[in-house]
């Protein structure tokens, strides 16, 4: 029977061959939060030189910081050893080159059927979503005044992280 996924799964098999991972305890042992875009062109961990085990990585469209990525950055400073928070957005970011009304006439076309009814948030501002991002975070009673949070803009061009806020 055919799922559609032995690609993976036979990758997974060459993973867990030499899988060296395994009894982790789950901390971020660098000290390091991450919210990022959910864009397959960053790598969180190696382009901040960190490897599994070093950092706590949230990902949502557009690299915002939404009730979801709060939830688990409190998470990540009360229970996970996270101690300094990085906002990630990046260039060439499709949340941010169109209008709501574009991208979800985008949505709709590709599926098929209404969906007006999806909240697609588009970022008008990426510098100044970044900016309120990053002082949500900070301002959040459940984060603490001893986190350090940074917002940074992420190049997908050349790679290069540039710290904004």
């Amino acid at each position: 029977m055919s799922t559609g996924f032995e690609d993976l799964l036979a990758a997974n098999a060459e993973y867990v061959a030499d899988f060296h991972y395994g009894g982790f305890d789950g901390l971020a042992h660098a000290g390091i939060g991450v919210v990022t875009c959910m864009d397959s062109r960053i790598p969180p961990l190696e382009m901040l030189g960190l490897k599994p085990g070093d950092a706590k990585v949230l990902r949502s469209a557009g690299g915002r910081v939404t009730e979801i990525t709060m939830t688990g950055l409190v998470l990540g400073v009360q229970l996970l050893g996270v101690r300094r928070i990085m906002v990630i957005p990046h260039t060439r970011c499709a949340m941010a080159a169109m209008s709501e009304d574009e991208l979800r006439a985008q949505v709709e076309q590709a599926a098929g059927k209404p969906a007006g009814y999806l909240p697609i948030n588009v970022i008008p501002d990426q510098l100044e979503a970044l900016r309120r991002d990053v002082a949500a975070v900070r301002d959040h009673p459940l984060i603490g005044e001893d986190i350090l949070v940074g917002g940074f803009m992420y190049d997908v061009d050349t790679g290069r992280l540039t710290q904004i806020d």
